[in-house]
């Protein structure tokens, strides 16, 4: 079996070697290892709890007497706080040991209609248990009769819950309580609810990552929910936010492309207009874009208008100045040459200076263009709020960041696959260029393949019907 010697070549060179390119099977390993490094560190955190854990997630609700704040399920506590929480609930619970067990069913207490109702509320205390190991539906969990029913199969040992296991303190406390329940009525009836109070149960809880950081199968699954809801009334669904803000930096960018570019080009190429409007324009680009949007929508109203012009404000000065740059660059000796042969001032700019900054004007708006999604979020708030930074801002407010991070990694991934296929797009458009020549990364394979399969299959189709099989064969497998 023949060996490429380059290949080998490659394989013995070190990882470290300067200005040394790195072997395609290397390059795509390192490529890969960009991206699943975050992961694996967050995955790390969140799944293995000797790592670190700040929080503990509750799974059972909870509250305490003169305490307004009522724990729920899901909610997250420090882990300091957790041990005198729970020590807290323990001590609530001793004196009411005695009145559970000293219970008449036929006596009623001074108090009695207050009572029932904090009882309902320990009643529910075990519908996240309840839900959780799948013993009630939704509906359900709204009908205190069936998780009545449910407290009664617990004590008994009818059921026993195991996403989480209760712990042995709580399944005491679950059997003193129903014990009391039943003495009074064996069926739920609200009017004949148990009147002492029930013991609370004890918290438990996971250790867990802070809320502002949620674990990465959690993001998965709400980012699924979110991006498969239907749009409601007032509501629109997440691939409407998408393509609304899509919008306003596409529709902002283009705008200041339209604009930037031609400036950019003749303050490149002719001093005057660089003394003119280059001084103005590296003045404004220190200036906050955001300052301008109260001027924008008192100018543009509230709409999508302001949104779109706060995205050119904040790109336009940037992108003239980039584009002088690159214009300023073009080798001299072209103009000079074009000059020689009798060119026109107009013939420099369109048939000379345009056509060889092309490649390297093409890099600077696609590198712009990662700029202008830097002003979404801001932009999106200008006026009313809209799109996908309304979302990540109501969700964010609730700290709801299980549904915000789907969001953001959406707007990463949008602007680097755009990204990508605008770098195997340029392999096309400027075929001549140092980069089109070098390996292309397989988005641009593909895109690059396509017409020249067409064109191939074009040939093979129109070879005349005698034609020899060795010329079919010859024409098909060429490069």
């Amino acid at each position: 079996m023949k060996t490429d010697p380059i290949r080998e070549k490659r394989l013995r060179e070190p990882w470290f070697a300067a200005r040394r390119e790195l072997s395609p099977r290397r390059a795509s390993f390192l490529t890969i290892f960009s991206f699943a490094l975050p992961l694996l560190i967050w995955s790390a955190v969140s799944y293995l709890p000797f790592l670190w854990h700040p929080d503990v997630e509750l799974q059972i609700s909870a509250d305490r007497e003169n305490v307004t704040t009522v724990y729920v399920a899901g909610d997250r506590v420090s882990r300091e706080f957790f041990p005198e929480f729970q020590e807290a609930v323990r001590q609530q619970n001793k004196p009411l040991e005695a009145g559970l067990a000293s219970l008449d069913p036929a006596a009623e207490a001074t108090n009695g209609a207050a009572v029932r109702r904090a009882n309902k509320k320990t009643l529910r205390q075990l519908v996240p248990i309840l839900a959780a190991n799948q013993w009630i539906t939704e509906e359900q969990a709204k009908d205190d009769a069936a998780i009545y029913t449910s407290w009664g199969e617990i004590a008994a040992g009818k059921k026993v819950p195991t996403r989480p296991q209760l712990s042995e303190e709580n399944l005491a406390i679950i059997a003193k309580n129903w014990a009391a329940m039943s003495k009074v009525s064996p069926t739920y009836d609200s009017d004949r609810f148990v009147s002492v109070p029930l013991l609370g149960l004890v918290p438990q809880g996971r250790p867990a990552n802070p809320d502002y950081l949620p674990a990465p199968h959690e993001v998965v699954v709400s980012g699924i929910k979110e991006f498969t809801a239907p749009p409601e009334a007032e509501r629109p669904s997440m691939w409407q936010r998408v393509g609304h803000s899509i919008r306003i930096v596409f529709g902002g960018f283009l705008l200041a492309t339209l604009v930037g570019v031609p400036i950019g080009v003749l303050c490149g190429t002719y001093p005057v207009f660089s003394k003119v409007v280059e001084p103005f324009t590296d003045f404004f680009r220190y200036l906050p874009a955001p300052t301008f949007s109260t001027l924008l929508v008192a100018i543009f109203l509230a709409n999508d208008a302001p949104k779109v012009a706060l995205v050119f404000v904040g790109t336009i000065f940037q992108l003239v100045l980039v584009v002088a740059n690159t214009t300023r660059r073009l080798d001299l000796p072209l103009l000079e040459a074009a000059q020689t042969l009798g060119a026109n001032q107009a013939q420099l700019l369109t048939r000379v200076v345009i056509p060889g900054i092309l490649p390297n004007l093409y890099d600077d708006l696609r590198i712009l263009l990662g700029w202008a999604w830097t002003w979404l979020v801001i932009a999106e708030l200008v006026g009313v709020k809209s799109g996908l930074t309304e979302f990540i801002e109501t969700q964010g407010r609730w700290r709801n960041f299980d549904s915000v991070y789907p969001v953001i990694i959406l707007i990463g991934l949008i602007g680097f696959f755009t990204d990508q296929i605008l770098s195997a797009l340029s392999r096309i458009f400027f075929p001549w260029t140092s980069e089109a020549s070098g390996k292309a990364n397989p988005l641009a394979k593909a895109i690059l393949f396509l017409p020249r399969w067409f064109q191939k299959s074009a040939s093979v189709h129109d070879l005349p019907a005698d034609a020899s099989g060795q010329a079919r064969e010859s024409l098909t497998n060429r490069p």
